[in-house]
């Protein structure tokens, strides 16, 4: 038995959980076929344990798919991801979709939910409505979590921050899970939510939600711009508990493996997000 297992085992199998989010600009089959482009897309998804993955542009659907067989093979690792994945979200024939990757030795998906963007008065609120996903983490202080993502439109990022509010209450009436997660990239940052806006947007101005990542963040790889776009909110005081501010973490693939400004926007124009879920009983992670 490795020492590594045995480590595991006397700690009852308690682990934390690292969760990210990363808008991989574009993603598409063009990524795919390019080795460096693609190395970094797999590291950055292995450093964690559940990634969202945004902006996914592939209209034939076969470079995700492909995404998962080179995961799943990436450097001899063991390791078995699942995924689930929204259908092809936005308006017209602009589409995207969300996806989570998940290590399915420290999660499972209780249930999924497509926000259906009909609230009364408010149709199609969103240009890229919620794919909403409730997963169970036996490993961590909290038991289960839901995370719903979102990547606003950069010319309506103040309405539809706010709208998420409305996608919290939808959801809290679906499921009891009392644990949220908000999480992706918001475009709060850099003009999109001029200062005055603060104000009118509910996830911000409500008690209940804590902006975990502050307005200073560069997610931004653009050397010429330094832009909180990404951002995490979480609800829920148990859940807020068992993430410490401190774990919030930028990964700077640029600077991780050495790239010029080009070759790191050739990969994405944002850096991935992660935050860490702390262990049950507060033990931590045990190995990568």
């Amino acid at each position: 038995m490795s020492p590594s297992l045995l480590l595991l085992l006397s700690f009852g199998g308690a682990m934390s959980l690292k969760i990210c989010s990363f808008n991989i600009q574009s993603f598409g089959e063009n990524k795919i076929s390019k080795p460096l482009v693609l190395d970094i897309i797999l590291e950055s998804i292995t450093r964690c344990d559940l990634m969202l993955v945004m902006e996914i542009k592939d209209a034939k659907e076969t470079a995700f798919p492909q995404l998962m067989t080179h995961l799943n093979r990436y450097k001899g690792r063991r390791t078995e991801y699942g995924y689930v994945i929204s259908k092809r979200l936005g308006r017209k024939s602009y589409k995207e979709q969300y996806a989570f990757i998940y290590r399915q030795k420290l999660l499972s998906v209780k249930s999924i939910y497509q926000y259906p963007d009909i609230q009364a008065g408010d149709v199609d609120a969103f240009a890229r409505e919620p794919f909403v996903v409730w997963f169970r983490s036996p490993t961590t202080e909290i038991k289960d979590f839901v995370i719903i993502p979102i990547h606003t439109s950069p010319d309506a990022a103040v309405k539809e921050i706010d709208e998420l509010y409305d996608v919290y209450q939808d959801v809290a009436q679906q499921w009891q899970s009392k644990n949220f997660i908000i999480m992706g990239d918001f475009n709060a940052a850099c003009g999109y939510v001029p200062k005055k806006d603060w104000r009118n947007i509910r996830l911000r101005t409500s008690a209940s939600f804590l902006w975990i990542t502050g307005d200073d963040l560069d997610t931004s790889v653009k050397e010429s711009t330094k832009c909180a776009y990404d951002r995490v909110v979480l609800h829920g005081e148990k859940l807020i508990c068992a993430i410490r501010p401190e774990s919030v973490e930028v990964y700077n693939f640029k600077q991780a493996f050495g790239l010029t400004e080009q070759q790191a926007l050739s990969v994405s124009d944002h850096f991935p997000l992660c935050i860490t879920v702390n262990a049950a009983g507060g033990s931590g992670r045990l190995f990568n």
